[in-house]
């Protein structure tokens, strides 16, 4: 079972259609014991980041997540909870992440002429070997809806966009991943990279 955490941020319903399309069994929960008991945990998120973190806090789950990480299991950030997953982020002021992988989320400064956010698709330029990755290929497209990315982290970087800057599109450290994309809006790629995400849990769980 792959469980979605809920914290009140986060595009949980399209998330979860898509896990069970692929035949994963998703659960949306903000319950511990289901985190302890999932073979893989993703935390999606959408909206600010300092409200994201607060509202994470708010449920208890913060340490329930950072114990079931150091135990081994699969963690998945999606979008902003990609971004959660960093040391610190500069959206309206300075916040602290969670700490998983070690870089800076910053807003993009773009030439005039490209908008903010970088919305739409973009095609992926993979770095690095990755299991999220296992079923994709190098150029292929996915969807993206942010005003922020994350710098610093080219150790934990194995796939990019361009869009007047490298994107990072793709972190991985240990068991813990990150999509600043959304798989869920992103086709058939997306769907893969969920389906690869399923392999890395049932791998986890023998």
């Amino acid at each position: 079972m792959i469980a979605v955490v809920d914290y009140g941020v986060g595009n949980l319903f399209s998330l979860t259609c898509s896990l069970r399309y692929i035949g994963a069994e998703a659960r949306v929960t903000g319950d511990a014991e289901d985190l302890r008991a999932a073979d893989g945990i993703i935390l999606p998120g959408v909206g600010a980041f300092a409200d994201a973190r607060a509202k994470l806090r708010a449920t208890g789950l913060e340490p329930v997540l950072r114990e079931q990480v150091e135990a081994g299991k699969p963690l998945l950030g999606i979008c902003l909870g990609m971004q959660m997953l960093f040391d610190r982020s500069f959206e309206y002021g300075e916040h602290e992440g969670l700490g998983l992988i070690r870089g800076d989320v910053v807003p993009f400064d773009l030439p005039a002429d490209m908008k903010v956010p970088h919305m739409g698709w973009n095609s992926l330029h993979i770095l690095k070997p990755c299991p999220l990755l296992a079923r994709i290929n190098e150029g292929d497209f996915v969807y993206y809806v942010h005003s922020y990315y994350a710098t610093g982290c080219a150790e934990d970087t194995v796939a990019v966009s361009d869009y007047g800057v490298s994107v990072t599109g793709v972190v991985a450290r240990g068991n813990v991943y990150g999509t600043q994309f959304h798989p869920e809006k992103s086709g058939e790629t997306g769907l893969d990279i969920l389906r690869a995400f399923a392999d890395i849990c049932k791998e986890g769980a023998k």
